[in-house]
């Protein structure tokens, strides 16, 4: 069985389909889509953000303090030649109340979001064909 699979409902979406999860993706408009879903690229981009937002949303239970009105936004900065992202700047914006001597200790829980870990030390991709 596999971790998961990627389906092609038409157009240009590309689903996969995760344990009993489908994460829909679509091209924007422009580039052909229907801009019906994310793109994967976005929901690359949205990993990231979510991953970190759930490790803030942990230090804030593990340590009983308030999440209401708490949030996070992500903005990117962008290579002009490679057209790559060359920096991502999150900011969460910490309820009223949240306790400074936490400041730092929740940016560093944050800091440990598996999804960053994994572009620090990106795995080795084996992608092969194969016929039904």
């Amino acid at each position: 069985m596999s971790f998961l699979n990627v389906e092609f409902p038409g157009g240009l979406r590309v689903d996969a389909r995760l344990k009993n999860h489908v994460i829909k993706t679509d091209q924007p408009a422009r580039a052909g889509g229907e801009g019906s879903a994310p793109s994967p690229f976005e929901l690359f981009l949205g990993s990231l953000a979510t991953c970190a937002g759930i490790y803030a949303l942990s230090f804030c239970k593990n340590k009983g303090l308030s999440t209401e009105g708490m949030d996070l936004t992500m903005d990117l900065e962008m290579n002009r030649e490679t057209g790559m992202i060359a920096k991502i700047s999150m900011n969460l914006s910490l309820p009223e109340g949240f306790p400074e001597k936490y400041r730092e200790a929740i940016l560093r829980s944050m800091d440990l979001c598996a999804v960053k870990m994994h572009m620090h030390q990106p795995p080795e991709f084996n992608i092969t064909t194969s016929y039904k």
